[in-house]
């Protein structure tokens, strides 16, 4: 129901005074008829009308002006609201379309105005939060649903604090809350005595902070394990409180540990019980923790453990923490004893028996035979690095498969925050993390690549194919590369084909290009193909800054970068020299000083091969992916969180499980997945393309679905080839993603 509307002074002046006139009026009017009826006198009645007619045209004047008058002032009166409703709605309108949280608090510290963005930082709240609650009990609100941690904490404390910085309303302060975000809360107060607060989420420039740092410690740890794992010696290292902080893979060797020297040897007292207590260790106290106060330097202990000797060396650190490395010096001992023992056999014989050929000839004799144990020691110490070399490279395959999985749930978050609007300066911060992501994921990749070649997981798959169509693939490829910078670029092909693995072939002429744009400051890059008898040649021209004589052998070698301003690994040269080595393919280098490179590879010729491809292929549908149901089936949580954002932001309705039975609860009260992404290494051994096929059963449907996995082994890729169901590489590209979904779509 509405209020009736409030009016002026001047306007209820005007009313009051055409109710008076129109009272009059009806008086006068009386008086007329009962003088009529009342005096027979004539002259008396007609003085009487000629002045009740006066009379009564004044008034009805008064009344008609009045009444204009009060039009007048109710047109006024409402225009002045429209004006006045208009002003507030394009306020309340330009408030909400700020990013950040806005509230204003009056004089009397109560709750005038508010947006919707700074809800969004109390979601708990938002259904008690009206204009005229006071600021303090908001703040009481806040610490009864506990959301900063501060306030779960010390309540009574963090509520006094919050009043107190309230009350002075002289700046910024950042504030934590429950959920993980951060928000930066300024406020300030107005010319009328009330405070203005904008809420701003600072959670990414939080983030970016914390990652930098964890990259930094990574980095520090990875120099640290790699300097431990070259040594042969087993060495483990103690903080100051006794803690196992780092050790190499020789320790377990060395001392012949049960399991992980990091569960096993958690504590300097671990390291004490096996030492003394499992393998009878007699170290004559250099195994004791010296402690903050003990003596710095290394003590040197060769010790007996059972039938077996080491050397122990014991050094504390400056920090209080303490260093132990442990040799095994059995063999040397034998070999040392087994030498004294010939020595004084041999002196004894030559002693006696100087003159006889017969002492000679027995000497000789034992020479061989030691030569021959020498022989073979030498030949089981090179099984013996052989074998620690394939574990070196099966060890970099898995380190690069786990590393894969938090660089994908990196990847996912930068992509998922570059498809939101952003300010400009964070937007320059995400593109320069997607591009840091992206150096490190080749870096894997080419790590991972290396590690394959050299395990021999990678077999070729040779075929017959045509050349120029590979060249004009590169050609369109690497084109935006070239005008970025600067640089000139060619390819001249025919239609020849070659017989050669067209997936190891291409990442071959990939990296051959890619080098010659990287080291060609200006000028062009130039690919040729040139037939000469049954052998195509493939050759990269650039005329950049050249290599001399001497580093031309180098440059092939893993790490290996002639100029280290440049943005390469150092590994592209390695994996070409390990591919053409596998493909039988001759790779040729011409070079010189500034004269540019010209790198090639011999080829065969191949047999032309029909082309059975029809023209009647189905293009992939292309609409929007908005209100589209996808499960995401993944056992790190991380992972499920990266997805969930990116496919949001693209309109998909994400629904996420880390196994079957999760996945059969989120539809328990109906419905289905339009389509399910599934990781393929699950827990507890199971594996993606199993939990499909149960979730298909389940929903009696034929469910898409699409595989995503860090292993990039060729029987994955042939086992799920068979079954129909595409695969993802992680990290996964979302451009890559985006595609499949949309060849995918219902």
């Amino acid at each position: 129901m509405n209020k009736p509307e409030r009016l002026d002074p001047e306007t209820e002046a005007l009313r009051e005074e055409v109710r008076k006139l129109r009272k009059i009026n009806a008086v006068l009017m009386d008086r007329v008829e009962r003088s009529t009826d009342m005096s027979a006198n004539a002259f008396s009645m007609f003085e009487t009308a000629i002045t009740l007619e006066a009379m009564v045209r004044e008034r009805t004047s008064q009344l008609e002006d009045a009444l204009a008058q009060l039009a007048k002032a109710n047109i006024d009166l409402a225009a002045a609201h429209r004006t006045a409703e208009e002003a507030r709605t394009r306020l309340r309108d330009a408030i909400d379309s700020i990013n950040e949280g806005f509230v204003l608090f009056d004089a009397d510290d109560r709750l005038v105005l508010y947006n919707e963005a700074y809800l969004g930082f109390w979601p708990e709240l938002a259904p008690r939060v009206h204009e005229g609650i006071s600021f303090e009990e908001l703040i009481h609100l806040a610490a009864e649903h506990d959301r900063p941690p501060a306030a779960a904490i010390a309540r009574d404390r963090w509520v006094s604090d919050r009043l107190a910085r309230h009350g002075v309303a002289e700046g910024g302060h950042v504030q934590a809350l429950a959920d993980g975000r951060w928000v930066q809360i300024n406020e300030l107060r107005t010319s009328e005595g009330g405070i203005v607060g904008i809420y701003t989420d600072i959670t990414e420039a939080k983030a970016e902070d914390a990652r930098a740092r964890a990259l930094e410690l990574a980095e520090r740890n990875l120099i640290l394990q790699s300097t431990l794992d070259t040594l042969s010696e087993g060495v483990c290292m103690f903080d100051s409180n006794g803690r196992l902080s780092a050790c190499n893979g020789a320790l377990w060797h060395v001392l012949r540990l049960p399991s992980d020297p990091g569960q096993s040897l958690a504590h300097h007292e671990g390291l004490l019980d096996w030492c003394r207590g499992s393998m009878a260790m007699e170290d004559n106290g250099c195994l004791d923790w010296r402690g903050a106060d003990g003596r710095l330097g290394a003590l040197v202990e060769v010790c007996r453990a059972g039938e077996r000797h080491f050397e122990i060396r014991s050094t504390r650190t400056g920090l209080g923490g303490q260093v132990f490395s442990f040799t095994d010096v059995t063999d040397m001992l034998k070999a040392q004893a087994a030498l004294q023992d010939t020595a004084e056999t041999l002196e004894g014989r030559v002693s006696e028996r100087t003159a006889e050929l017969l002492e000679v000839n027995e000497r000789l004799e034992r020479e061989v035979a030691e030569r021959r144990l020498i022989e073979a020691a030498l030949t089981e110490a090179k099984i013996a690095a052989e074998k620690a070399n394939l574990s070196k490279t099966r060890f970099l395959a898995a380190a690069s498969h786990d590393l894969l999985q938090p660089l994908n749930a990196a990847c996912l978050f930068v992509a998922a925050l570059g498809d939101r609007r952003l300010a400009l300066p964070t937007r320059a911060l995400v593109s320069q993390t997607a591009t840091a992501l992206e150096s490190v994921e080749d870096l894997l990749e080419a790590l991972l690549e290396i590690s394959r070649l050299d395990a021999g997981a990678i077999h070729p798959e040779i075929g017959h194919f045509r050349i120029d169509q590979l060249l004009q693939t590169l050609s369109v490829e690497f084109a935006p590369t070239a005008r970025a910078a600067g640089l000139a670029f060619h390819i001249e092909t025919e239609p020849l084909w070659v017989e050669s693995d067209v997936r190891l072939l291409r990442r071959i002429l990939q990296n051959f290009i890619s080098n010659a744009m990287r080291y060609t400051p200006a000028g062009t890059v130039r690919v040729t193909c040139k037939a000469t008898g049954d052998a195509v040649t493939l050759a990269v021209a650039d005329t950049g800054l050249g290599i001399a004589a001497e580093q031309q052998a180098l440059i092939f070698e893993e790490f290996r970068r002639l100029d280290t301003r440049s943005q390469g690994k150092g590994l592209g040269l390695a994996i070409v020299r390990r591919a053409a080595d596998m493909l039988g393919h001759e790779i040729e280098l011409e070079s010189a000083p500034g004269r540019g490179s010209t790198f090639s590879i011999t080829l065969p010729l191949g047999t032309p091969i029909k082309d059975t491809d029809g023209d009647g292929v189905t293009p992939p549908r292309d609409r929007s992916m908005r209100g589209l149901q996808v499960l995401v089936v993944d056992n790190e949580r991380q992972i499920q969180s990266g997805m969930r954002t990116l496919l949001s932001g693209w309109g998909c309705e994400v629904a996420s499980a880390g196994d079957y039975d999760e996945a059969v609860r989120l539809f328990a009260k109906g419905g289905r997945p339009d389509i399910i992404l599934a990781d393929y290494h699950l827990d507890e051994g199971e594996t993606g393309d199993r939990v499909v096929a149960r979730l298909q059963a389940h929903f009696a449907t034929a469910i898409p679905a699409a595989m995503i996995s860090a292993d990039r082994g060729e029987p994955l890729k042939v086992k799920l080839a068979a079954a129909g169901i595409p695969l993802l590489n992680k990290p996964v590209k979302p451009a890559q993603l985006r595609s499949l979904l949309r060849t995918m779509l219902p």
